[in-house]
């Protein structure tokens, strides 16, 4: 049961290298993937004094992370490495890696253009990633940019309406695919139209259940169509589906829609349940139970040490109780585990590229096309 709930737990750590303990938990199967932040990575700030100021990151040192910190249990299955590289705010991996703007700048390119350079794109992102030695792009968006107020999507998006949202952002995690590397469309069922932070806050969205059918769920159908690996949860409030839970801990959404009515068979993952939106209303022990008998298959613990030991205990031994939650666990396990293979198998095909891809004038005149510059 241990290695079970080990695969459904993701942790972020502190510091730019490798911790001890970490490595322990890793290798005994705790948990079953790292995710890296700007924190881990040793940047370095040059310019000042009038000229223009850049963030420089110490790529010799991620590759040397990254190698440590790829472990496998004891049953043999792989750890992950996952990273947040959108593009324009959030990408975690800075110069010398490619800059790349925010996906709302395919916005400006008609049909096919916009597809062929969105794939184009992730494929650049992909390549770039896995020499460096990661896995997993928690991308692309599949959120709608519906709401100018929105403070957390906003330019994150591919654009702002479902149809150009569900092109783009779907040849971007082809382009991922394509390098080896793990795509995951997030925020289910869409994060687009709130006006709070789920950092901070649980937002909710009161649209009735023809609006997000047309809008908010459309770019989340097709990518369940498509076979996308991961999706991701919202800690949103959708009153439509479930007035009192957010979408993270609610059964009716993960379940009964995701799963169950649009067809979805690839892993599903919750937000980081260290946000306020989860964390400020209940202990994490609990919502992470909550998420698991919701139909999530992997848990986020991206910032707390104690809420992730927290969530080990809570799940094994609430699962000593509970004959369908270790049912549950095992379940996502064998989903997790599947997911691991098929992604050792594309890696395999796709053989890594060396470090000369990083930053070239390749992908820097590719970025500079999207970003309207070329």
């Amino acid at each position: 049961m241990s290695d079970d709930v080990g695969q459904l737990l993701w942790v972020g750590f502190q510091g730019t290298t490798l911790p001890q303990e970490l490595a322990k938990q890793l290798s005994a199967g705790t948990y079953g993937a790292s995710i890296l932040f700007k924190r881990n990575l040793a940047i370095s700030t040059v310019g000042g004094g009038g000229a223009v100021t850049q963030e420089i990151c110490d790529l010799d040192a991620l590759v040397a992370l990254n190698r440590g910190l790829h472990l496998a249990a004891p049953d043999g299955t792989p750890a992950l490495i996952a990273i947040d590289q959108e593009g324009g705010l959030v990408q975690r991996v800075r110069a010398p890696a490619t800059m790349w703007p925010p996906m709302m700048a395919h916005d400006g390119l008609a049909a096919p253009l916009d597809t062929e350079l969105a794939e184009q794109v992730g494929r650049a992102i992909g390549d770039e990633l896995r020499a460096l030695g990661l896995d997993l792009d928690f991308a692309p968006i599949l959120d709608v940019h519906t709401n100018p107020a929105n403070p957390i999507i906003g330019d994150r998006a591919f654009g702002h309406d479902a149809t150009t949202v569900t092109r783009r952002a779907l040849a971007f995690a082809r382009g991922l695919d394509a390098a080896g590397i793990l795509a995951c469309g997030k925020h289910f069922p869409g994060h687009g139209d709130t006006d709070t932070d789920s950092h901070l806050a649980l937002p909710r969205i009161d649209h009735d259940w023809a609006r997000l059918e047309a809008v908010e769920l459309a770019p989340f159908k097709a990518a369940a169509a498509a076979n996308l690996p991961m999706i991701m949860t919202a800690h949103v409030v959708f009153a439509a589906l479930d007035a009192q839970r957010p979408a993270t801990l609610s059964e009716q959404v993960i379940t009964g829609l995701l799963r169950t009515r649009l067809g979805y068979r690839g892993v599903i993952v919750s937000d980081d349940l260290d946000m306020k939106a989860i964390a400020a209303h209940m202990g994490v022990d609990d919502a992470a139970v909550g998420a698991i008998r919701a139909g999530c298959d992997v848990i986020l613990l991206c910032c707390n040490e104690d809420n992730q030991r927290l969530a080990v205990e809570g799940l094994t031994k609430a699962a000593e109780r509970d004959s369908e939650l270790r049912r549950r666990i095992g379940e996502s396990a064998a989903r997790v585990r599947a997911m691991k293979l098929a992604h050792a198998a594309n890696q395999a095909k796709h053989p890594a590229p060396s470090r000369d891809v990083v930053g070239s004038f390749d992908h820097r005149r590719l970025a500079d096309r999207l970003a309207g510059r070329a």
